[in-house]
């Protein structure tokens, strides 16, 4: 399974002047972010901050896969320059190589741009999720745990950008829940830029499953995130099982 936040133009354009410099022709960056997602051999991928012009362009490429969408009811606004995006709607999506069936999609009551998507994907509910990164979190972890409690009986996955490190959402959760560390020497899943220091924020998580460790794969400069991906396996472990990054965050 696969996690990546493909950062929407407008935040971009709004706080990300690194990738805006690198990729002026924001067709193009849509076209580079569709064909590494088309080349991801796991069975789900979850997307965050999907621009409108991004999911159809997914849509087109992508045939083949059962693409799930929810749309946030804030659109993000321009700050500094007019935005190029035809759709600038952001959307959370779940891409699934097989069968799947879409059963919640909402954004947080205290962030209309920040949600969850939940998706059967047959072995697994699937969770994608884009958590706020300030305190309105711990509501939110708490919404989380409450949406895997209505499924409590099937082997549950979250993916998503979490905005925090790996204990906080431990904390956040509870004891049932494991998050797939990162083996020393990682790349961050939030690379370092000239306002920001590295951090390992996006994450797969689970409840009655088995995760692996995670690993990171460079994307390129394409967005401000890296694409995180681990094996899970349906079935209980010991939460002392589930491997742990190291002190440093590196």
């Amino acid at each position: 399974m696969a996690t990546w936040n493909v950062l929407h133009r407008v935040h971009a354009e709004n706080w990300y002047e690194d990738v805006v410099t690198r990729w002026p022709d924001e067709r193009a960056r849509i076209a580079a972010i569709t064909a590494r997602v088309a080349e991801r051999t796991e069975r789900i991928v979850a997307l965050q901050e999907v621009s409108g012009d991004q999911l159809a362009d997914l849509r087109v490429a992508l045939p083949d896969r059962t693409l799930h969408a929810m749309r946030y009811p804030r659109v993000p606004t321009p700050r500094r320059v007019p935005s190029s995006l035809l759709d600038g709607s952001e959307y959370l999506v779940v891409l699934t190589t097989g069968p799947s069936k879409q059963l919640v999609a909402e954004s947080f009551a205290n962030d209309s741009g920040k949600g969850a998507l939940v998706v059967d994907a047959g072995e697994v509910v699937v969770i994608a999720t884009h958590v706020t990164g300030n305190r309105r979190r711990v509501e939110q972890l708490s919404r989380l745990a409450e949406l895997v409690t209505d499924v409590s009986d099937r082997a549950v996955v979250m993916l998503g950008d979490f905005n925090t490190e790996h204990a906080s959402i431990l904390t956040g959760l509870g004891n049932d829940f494991e998050a797939a560390g990162y083996a020393a020497g990682a790349l961050p899943t939030r690379p370092p830029t000239s306002t920001a220091r590295a951090r390992y924020i996006d994450h797969i998580v689970t409840h009655g499953a088995t995760v692996a460790t995670a690993s990171v794969d460079d994307v390129g400069g394409v967005s401000d995130h890296n694409l995180v991906h681990a094996a899970v396996i349906p079935g209980h472990a010991h939460r002392d099982q589930a491997k742990r990054p190291p002190a440093d965050g590196s």
